[in-house]
């Protein structure tokens, strides 16, 4: 991360990473401290976005429930700046860390993606700011999805998550955050990042205990956590069989 925000058009953007992570999770509790290779689950996604450049801070956006004192500890024993907010309306998380901290451009990430990119995520800061102020939105999700799932990476501006923060009223949407720009762009600009070949029919995040068995497979096979989506592609690629380990799990969806 660097120490000094990037200058776009003669004014510095301070651009933040937010990774929401909460241990209640319907179908695989408390996965997020979960053991990878040595490390929980949260510290490995810490240490692949902390490596993500043109960032210039990570914070963890917890809850208040008695549950997340857990990743509320692990984040100070980590060095890690951790915020403490809403259970269910993750919106105003984001909102309230974004504010606190001053931030010009919030990244989105979720703490049950362990394969996260640093170099993909690159990409879609870069996106983001070589627009930046004609565009208020970039994903790996628009136009459609073509990247593995678990790469899930998106940026906005304040402005725009501010005006969500106010006029989105549907809890629903509230819980996912870009719910209401992604619903109204005939309010917002927005943009995607795209791969040339379509790998969507990956699943490289963790929301059962299949996935993880997955995921542990590759971080033992790597010995670190530094390895690049495309190096897990292929390792993918010659282990066909592992594709088949969490096949039948289904995205939730909103």
């Amino acid at each position: 991360m660097g120490s000094h925000y990037l200058v776009v058009a003669g004014k510095a953007v301070k651009t933040i990473a937010i990774i929401q992570a909460r241990m209640g999770s319907s179908r695989l509790p408390g996965k997020v401290l979960m053991d990878l290779m040595g490390q929980p689950l949260l510290a490995r996604v810490l240490n692949r976005t902390k490596r993500t450049p043109g960032l210039d801070d990570v914070v963890v956006a917890t809850t208040t429930s008695p549950a997340d004192e857990k990743i509320v500890s692990f984040c100070h024993t980590y060095g890690c700046r951790v915020f403490q907010g809403s259970e269910a309306d993750v919106l105003d998380r984001y909102f309230q860390v974004a504010k606190v901290l001053r931030a010009d451009a919030v990244v989105r990430i979720t703490s049950d993606c362990p394969i996260i990119d640093p170099g993909l995520n690159g990409r879609v800061i870069d996106e983001f700011l070589s627009a930046r102020p004609s565009v208020d939105y970039v994903s790996v999700f628009l136009p459609r999805w073509t990247f593995p799932r678990g790469l899930d990476v998106e940026i906005l501006s304040y402005a725009a998550l501010e005006r969500a923060w106010r006029e989105d009223h549907n809890p629903e949407w509230r819980e996912h955050v870009t719910e209401y720009l992604l619903h109204h762009p005939e309010i917002f600009s927005m943009r995607g990042v795209s791969h040339e070949v379509d790998c969507s029919a990956h699943r490289w995040t963790v929301d059962t205990p299949e996935d993880l068995e997955l995921i542990r497979r590759i971080y033992a096979n790597f010995g670190h956590d530094r390895f690049s989506w495309l190096e897990t592609l292929n390792l993918m690629d010659k282990n066909p069989e592992w594709f088949e380990i969490n096949r039948h799990v289904a995205q939730k969806t909103v």
